[in-house]
């Protein structure tokens, strides 16, 4: 009986090893697939937004900029990312780093006209993404993926000339999935902008635009609590706290 035990155990640690390697060999050529078909114009430029979030947590905001000027460098090159989603994102990012040198550094730090000049950075930043983000919205929201297709196929080409069909094919089809999910997130994203618009607004105690920026952005993204919690206090409401469901499966910014 024990040696029929061993032996069915025995069995099924091979099973279940096979199984584990079949597992890790599909996930390698899956995720080799993924990486294969990025668009290598912009495999720089997305490696170097990777370190973004680091840097910022860090509060350093000398090597941001140097860092969203980089990563710009590189969409700029070719037509289909220049004014891109991803652009909007850089300048979106810039307009927070702004603000936060501004309102939250430490005040001994900045003289009222350098925290001014930090305030105006950031107004000139967000409104660069909020146009870019609409231009975007307006090529792109709402069409089908053949249209999709149809109005990136016009410039996406242009810098792939030494890749061979079957290549620049893999890289547009990512492309053309990139796009269809930036619909959704690009409108929270836009809302975001105009949030960072109301900050700039309310510090210039210009309370009435500041007002219409969080309503535009939230009616962009009615999870955007950012937004609403400022229009909560303009008008001496009540915050707003995030329910339970929301702590645990936070909304995709």
């Amino acid at each position: 009986m024990l040696i029929s035990i061993n032996k069915t155990t025995k069995a099924l640690t091979l099973i279940v090893g096979a199984l584990v390697l079949v597992t890790m060999l599909i996930a390698h050529f899956v995720y080799k697939s993924i990486n294969e078909s990025v668009d290598p114009r912009v495999v720089t430029a997305r490696s170097l937004y990777e370190g973004y979030n680091g840097i910022a947590q860090r509060n350093a905001f000398d090597s941001v900029g140097i860092l969203m000027n980089e990563i710009e460098g590189q969409y700029n090159a070719f037509p289909h990312y220049r004014n891109s989603y991803e652009v909007g994102v850089l300048y979106n990012n810039r307009a927070a780093a702004y603000l936060t040198m501004a309102l939250y550094s430490d005040t001994n730090n900045y003289t009222l006209l350098i925290r001014d000049s930090l305030i105006s950075l950031s107004a000139d930043a967000a409104q660069k993404s909020i146009g870019i983000y609409e231009e975007w919205l307006t090529k792109y929201q709402n069409k089908t993926p053949e249209e999709i297709e149809k109005i990136a196929s016009i410039d996406f080409f242009v810098g792939l000339e030494n890749y061979d069909e079957k290549q620049q094919d893999r890289y547009f089809n990512r492309r053309i999935k990139e796009i269809i999910t930036a619909q959704e997130e690009t409108l929270r994203r836009l809302s975001v902008s105009y949030t960072n618009m109301g900050i700039v607004y309310r510090y210039r105690q210009q309370y009435e635009m500041a007002a219409k920026q969080y309503k535009t952005a939230f009616e962009l993204w009615d999870e955007n609590l950012v937004a609403e919690n400022n229009l909560n206090i303009l008008f001496n409401k009540p915050l707003r706290e995030r329910s339970f469901i929301q702590k645990i499966f936070p909304p995709k910014k």
